[in-house]
């Protein structure tokens, strides 16, 4: 009879599911990246653009007037600056840190969201114009009209929400923007220090790393 060798069964199971592991957090990385950039990119452009439309009535005529999104509210510019900023970090810091890094993220984009919802259909803004027009106090805007960059606005701000909301589920499994700068736990070798015979200093310094500084070095391949 011949020798039966064993060999190894491959797990196909395992390696299948490591896969798919990482498949998933690749996807999962590359989804949070593009909502919270392109995300806060709509609430910043989206935030100076004009949000509300009015008049205001100047000596038996009217006066055209408009808000942009930063003179209704600047909460959301704020947030998605914000917003940026936690993108970034979640790949600065690991476990607990990365894990409040992302509900900061998340709460970004709900904040700006909101705020710029609620802004949809203020008219403070005007209002105040209106007065800084008129020099009455008491004057308000009339035909007031808003138009859908709040809700654009908004909508960036639910973008970042979704990035904080990955961040939140598979950001464990993302890599550290630090690790690839850590040493690996392998001991540097130290290059030895010149010792210049006519400097005392040298020589005591030498004396006292217990090293004879009188001993003469040969090249390499050259006979002591």
């Amino acid at each position: 009879m011949g020798v039966v060798s064993a060999v190894p069964v491959p797990q196909p199971r395992a390696e299948s599911a490591s896969a798919a592991s990482a498949d998933s957090s690749r996807r999962s990385l590359g989804a949070a990246l593009v909502l919270g950039a392109v995300g806060a990119t709509v609430v910043l452009l989206a935030s100076g653009q004009i949000w509300a439309e009015g008049t205001a009535a100047v000596g038996g005529g009217s006066v055209p007037l408009d808000a942009d999104g930063s003179d209704v509210t600047g909460v959301p510019t704020a947030l998605a600056i914000v917003g940026l900023a936690a993108l970034v970090a979640v790949f600065a810091v690991r476990r607990a840190g990365r894990f409040l890094v992302a509900a900061l993220l998340a709460l970004s984009g709900a904040g700006a969201a909101v705020t710029a919802f609620l802004g949809a259909s203020d008219s403070a803004a005007l209002d105040e114009k209106a007065a800084t027009t008129t020099g009455d106090t008491a004057a308000t805007v009339g035909a007031l009209t808003h138009t859908a960059w709040p809700y654009v606005t908004a909508a960036g701000g639910l973008l970042i929400l979704l990035a904080g909301l990955l961040a939140l589920r598979f950001g464990r499994q993302w890599p550290a923007m630090s690790g690839r700068y850590e040493r690996d736990g392998t001991p540097r070798p130290r290059k030895a220090p010149v010792v210049d015979p006519d400097r005392p200093e040298d020589l005591w310094k030498a004396l006292d790393r217990g090293e004879d500084p009188t001993r003469e070095t040969c090249p390499p391949g050259a006979e002591a």
